[in-house]
């Protein structure tokens, strides 16, 4: 019989010892397993056995073991599952659009934006790349960017050259003027525009839309929000002011909405139908730009009970071009305009009339169009889709670039060879400005009209037959007029170059760098301005309102944002550190300032930060009372951690500066806080000191991830909300053992109030 007993020495045992009637037996707790000597206890690695049942990785801890995630992925709360973090479901992940991918994303800028500090979108200064290619001046905008012309010239189709207004091209060919026409049919005025080109259509909303047809001759703009630019006129006399006439017309019990005529109302009036700009048509119903605008409104009748009556205006602006050559010795200038303008006023006076009885059309594409329709008597299908929209997939989609919308035949047509659409929802295509080179069915833009001089040649319009750029000019586009002189008396070495690059330059420069060719040196890039390629004449100005630490940037990484500072919000927000979460510029000095309301306090968490280490701490994050050195400091770094802290405040109100010197960058921060009753100091004390806190990595993600802090904060800042989250969510959002921690200290601190 064994004389061994639990009382002395523990049995032998590792842990557990218990007495029995053959003596002591020794035991393990869960996570350990007992050893062949019956004594001692060795702990097992769970994760050695199908890694534990982690999905990625398993680190194996005394008695137990803790699963964790690859970057961009989180650990459920099953404590074993990992999950993408969809990246793009954060505010303020991507200043455009972000793509989430298994374990990371991506942001995408809007055309005419470019990316920089890894998230953030600015405007690209397209008249810092080579001029814009414009011929004479460039003009930024937001997302864009317009070659402007001096006065007496205007642009060209390209959108880049200017031409002389009166300038005859020889291939080129005349736009189509609108027509606008009456004629007496069974006793009603009936008058019907025609709109070959320059046809535009812009639905206001659903009670409004807008038609404008033509160009204005003295506008100086095309109208508004339109794509093309104008297409250069052909032998045109001297311009003088046009005659203008506008007047507003009223319908009565009709709604604006722009329909193709029916087949019923075409067959009776089809003797007088006109067939618009396919066939040549007089002047004296050429008009040179037309602007309707069409807008209802509901208007109530006398007495209470009766319904609200439908009311449509539509406001028309014509224009007629004068011509001085149309003067003579029995009518001079004057004559003539008088006569015009009579001509014009009778018209208007013609379509009064026909508008009042429901009798003007517009033409595009061969289709007539009502402006507006009565209000039908007995129940009526609710339209699926607007004019110049079709339904796909349940949703209404407006035609898009290359096409048009046919009221015939009620869908989306690709534009004939011959012509183009560069505008969504329009109701016609229009004419390309050349008839040479075969042209492509559904062209987008008048670039794929074809027949265009290819890059390194040129023409008087930009169309075949073309000529190669001479020695010391280069061309990089098509369907140009002109080639950029090499300047500074450089050659290139063969015609038809394409660049910069192919004029023999004395040095070639290295990207943060361009060539002067007066000095015939290569000139570092200024600051906020950047070249990445070799051998260019220009640099690239900073997108939006970001610059470079230094002189002869190479790359638009190196532009930043040094926005920063600032009062904070009273409840919640973010100290953030310029450029963030692309390296921060040098140089910077930034000043928060966070003043709670009363009875409130700060509380902060620093998810992780990244400042470069030196042995002088040149970049430094400080947090105190106020701006005096001597005030009561609450935290003070100048190093990287990327552990999580949480922690108080030690005074009411916060001023924070972060300041950067002229040494290394790094990616710097984004430290959320929230301010809190003062009551609750005591609870928040005790959690944020708890080193359980810190002690699991799951528990440092959790203070990492923005969807959960953002509910913790919600919370901490309105207590109410607390009830907006079930008991469910909870658990589904963090984990077990955190909210274990968190009930412990939360009943803890009620305990007293029971």
């Amino acid at each position: 019989m064994s004389s061994e007993t639990c009382a002395v020495n523990n049995g032998g045992c590792d842990r557990t010892c218990k007495d029995t009637a053959t003596g002591v037996r020794c035991s393990c707790p869960v996570g350990f397993t007992l050893q062949p000597d019956g004594k001692t206890c060795k702990d097992i690695d769970e994760c050695l056995e199908n890694n534990g049942g982690c999905d990625h990785f398993c680190r194996n801890t005394v008695g137990s073991f803790e699963c964790s995630c690859q970057k961009g992925h989180k650990l459920l709360t099953d404590e074993r599952t990992c999950q993408d973090v969809d990246e793009c479901s954060f505010e303020r992940t991507c200043d455009h659009t972000c793509i989430n991918y298994p374990g990371s994303f991506e942001c995408v800028c809007q055309k005419g934006y470019t990316l920089y500090g890894l998230t953030h979108c600015g405007d690209i200064d397209e008249c810092s790349i080579n001029n814009g290619s414009c011929e004479q001046g460039c003009l930024n905008t937001q997302g864009a960017y317009e070659c402007v012309c001096p006065p007496g010239e205007k642009l060209h189709w390209n959108k880049k050259d200017c031409v002389e207004v009166v300038k005859c091209l020889p291939n080129g060919k005349p736009a189509p003027r609108a027509q606008l026409t009456c004629a007496r049919s069974a006793g009603l005025e009936v008058c019907s525009l025609s709109c070959p080109s320059n046809a535009l259509y812009l639905a206001d909303s659903e009670n409004s839309y807008t038609l404008s047809c033509g160009v204005p001759v003295q506008a100086g703009k095309p109208p508004p929000k339109r794509n093309t630019t104008l297409v250069l006129n052909t032998c045109a006399e001297t311009q003088a002011p046009p005659i203008k006439q506008k007047a507003r017309f009223k319908i009565k019990d009709a709604k604006c909405h722009l329909k193709p005529r029916s087949k019923e109302k075409h067959r009776d009036a089809a003797k007088q139908s006109l067939q618009g700009g396919q066939v040549p048509c007089t002047d004296d119903c050429q008009v040179t730009f037309v602007n309707l605008k069409c807008d209802s409104s509901k208007k109530r009748r006398r007495g209470r009970k009766s319904p609200a009556k439908e009311v449509s205006h539509i406001t028309a602006e014509f224009e007629m071009e004068m011509k001085e050559g149309e003067a003579s010795d029995g009518c001079n200038v004057d004559c003539v305009r008088e006569r015009l303008k009579q001509r014009l006023q009778s018209a208007m006076r013609t379509l009064r009339k026909s508008i009042n009885k429901q009798q003007f059309y517009v033409q595009f594409s061969g289709t007539d169009y009502e402006m507006a329709q009565k209000a039908t008597r007995g129940p009526e299908a609710p339209e699926a889709c607007s004019t110049g929209q079709v339904l796909r997939d349940g949703k209404c989609v407006s035609c898009g670039l290359g096409t048009f919308y046919s009221g015939e035949q009620e869908q989306c047509v690709l534009c004939p060879a011959g012509s183009y659409q560069d505008t969504l929802g329009q109701l016609s295509c229009e004419p390309c400005p050349s008839t040479e080179g075969p042209g492509v069915t559904g062209a987008r833009n008048v670039s794929q009209c074809g027949g265009q001089c290819p890059a390194g040649q040129s023409s008087s319009d930009g169309f075949r037959p073309c000529q190669p750029c001479a020695l010391g000019s280069y061309q990089p586009e098509a369907g140009r007029v002109l080639c950029f002189p090499c300047g500074g008396g450089l050659m290139t070495k063969h015609e038809g170059s394409l660049s910069f690059r192919d004029c023999e330059a004395k040095v070639h420069c290295a990207p943060g760098h361009h060539y002067n060719s007066t000095s015939h040196r290569c000139v570092r890039c200024p600051a906020g301005a950047y070249q990445f390629e070799f051998g260019q004449n220009y640099c690239i100005t900073c997108p939006g309102n970001t610059t470079t630490d230094f002189d002869g940037a190479t790359n638009v990484s190196q532009c930043k944002n040094q926005l920063c500072g600032g009062e904070l919000g009273d409840f919640m927000g973010y100290i953030e550190s310029p450029n963030y979460p692309g390296d921060y510029p040098s140089n910077v000095d930034c000043i928060w300032t966070i003043n709670p309301p009363h009875k409130r306090r700060i509380l902060i968490v620093v998810p992780e930060i990244f400042l470069p280490i030196e042995d002088e701490c040149g970049d430094v994050l400080v947090m105190r009372k106020s701006a005096l050195t001597t005030s009561i400091t609450t935290y003070e770094t100048c190093q990287t951690y990327e552990r999580p802290i949480a922690f108080t405040s030690r005074s009411r109100k916060l001023w924070i500066q972060f300041k950067s010197n002229e040494g290394n960058s790094g990616k710097g921060f984004q430290v959320p806080y929230v301010t809190y009753d003062e009551d609750y100091q005591q609870l928040i004390e005790d959690i944020v000191r708890d080193g359980r806190l810190y002690a699991s990595e799951n528990h440092q993600e959790i203070l990492k991830d923005k969807k959960l802090i953002k509910a913790l904060f919600d919370v901490l800042a309105h207590p109410q909300n607390y009830f907006r989250y079930t008991a469910q969510e909870s658990k589904e959002m963090f984990p077990r053992s955190f909210i274990k921690l968190l009930r412990s200290k939360v009943t803890r601190f009620l305990r007293p109030y029971k």
